[in-house]
C-alpha cells in the first residue's frame, strides 16, 4: 500500500484547503495517509525565513494575489473560510501539541483536527487560548482538560519537536509537506495547488508494485 506522510500546522490557510482537498485523492487511490503535526513556525526559523519579511508588506502584488487566488480555492473546495481572523496570525504551539497528542490515534487526530480547522477558519476562534482548545475537545466528545494537559508533558513537547526537525530533514519549509514515495525515493509536494502531483505519484507508485 502506498503511504503518504502529510505534515501540517493549524495555523496554515492552505493547509486547512490541502487537508480537505487530499481526501478524495486518499479514498480514490486507496493509499494510506498519515497525519503529521510539526511546527511550521520551527520550520520558517530554520530553513524560509523570508516568509516573516514577505508578510511584513501585504500590498505586495504576488502577497495580493496569493489570497485571493486562497479565497477562490476555498469557494472551489466548498469550504467557508472566514479569514484573516482577528487572531491570525497565531503561533500554534499549543494547538499542535494537543494535535501530537493524539497522533498514535489516527482516527482520533483527523477529528479533531478537521474540527480546529473549522473553528479557527470558519468560526474565527482563537487557538492560541487554551480555553479554546478544551472546548473544541469537548464538542466532539474528546475530554478537554485531559487533552490540554497533555500538552504539557515533556514526551508532547518532545514529539512535536521531532516532527519538526524530520520534516526540515526531508527538505520540507513550510506547511502542509506532503511526502509520497516515489521509484526508490520519495518525492516532497507542498500546498493545496500541487496535490494533483500528489494523486500521479500515488497512482505511479501504485503501478509499480
Amino acid at each position: 500500500m502506498t503511504t503518504v506522510d502529510f505534515y501540517f500546522d493549524l495555523s496554515s490557510p492552505w493547509t486547512c484547503l490541502a487537508f480537505h482537498n487530499i481526501q478524495p485523492i486518499i479514498a480514490e487511490t486507496g493509499a494510506q495517509i498519515i497525519w503529521k503535526p510539526f511546527l511550521v513556525g520551527g520550520v520558517f526559523n530554520a530553513v524560509n525565513p523570508t516568509v516573516y519579511a514577505a508578510r511584513e508588506n501585504p500590498d505586495n502584488p504576488k502577497f495580493v494575489h496569493s489570497f485571493r487566488v486562497m479565497k477562490d480555492w476555498a469557494a472551489l473546495a466548498g469550504i467557508a473560510m472566514n479569514f484573516p481572523s482577528p487572531h491570525h496570525p497565531v503561533k500554534s504551539v499549543h494547538a499542535m501539541r494537543a494535535c501530537c497528542a493524539l497522533e498514535d490515534d489516527q482516527t482520533r487526530l483527523h477529528l479533531f483536527a478537521t474540527a480546529a480547522f473549522n473553528a479557527y477558519y470558519t468560526d474565527q476562534r482563537n487557538l492560541d487560548d487554551p480555553a479554546v482548545l478544551v472546548a473544541i475537545a469537548d464538542e466532539i466528545g474528546f475530554d478537554g482538560n485531559a487533552l490540554v494537559a497533555r500538552t504539557q508533558e515533556q514526551q508532547v513537547k518532545d514529539r512535536l519537536r521531532a516532527n519538526t526537525e524530520t520534516a526540515i530533514a526531508r527538505g520540507s519549509y513550510g506547511s502542509p509537506s506532503i511526502f509520497v514515495p516515489y521509484e526508490n525515493s520519495e518525492r516532497m509536494y507542498f500546498g493545496n495547488d500541487q496535490l494533483p502531483l500528489v494523486k500521479r505519484a500515488i497512482k505511479l507508485h501504485q503501478n509499480q508494485d
